[in-house]
């Protein structure tokens, strides 16, 4: 793997992860816990699972 791929692969993940957790955190509470089971204050754990494995 060249450094570009590792590069682009990183920026690509990082994107996910942000826009992954910009939409878990904009879920209104009673929404996301209730009938989805996810804690929106726990977005970027949640993102980061999802995204990096």
């Amino acid at each position: 793997m060249t450094a570009y791929t590792k590069l682009k692969t990183a920026l690509c993940q990082h994107a996910n992860y942000r826009r992954t957790r910009r939409a878990i955190a904009a879920l209104p509470p009673e929404l996301a816990i209730e009938d989805l089971g996810l804690n929106p204050y726990d977005a970027k754990s949640i993102a980061r699972r999802a995204v990096y494995g």
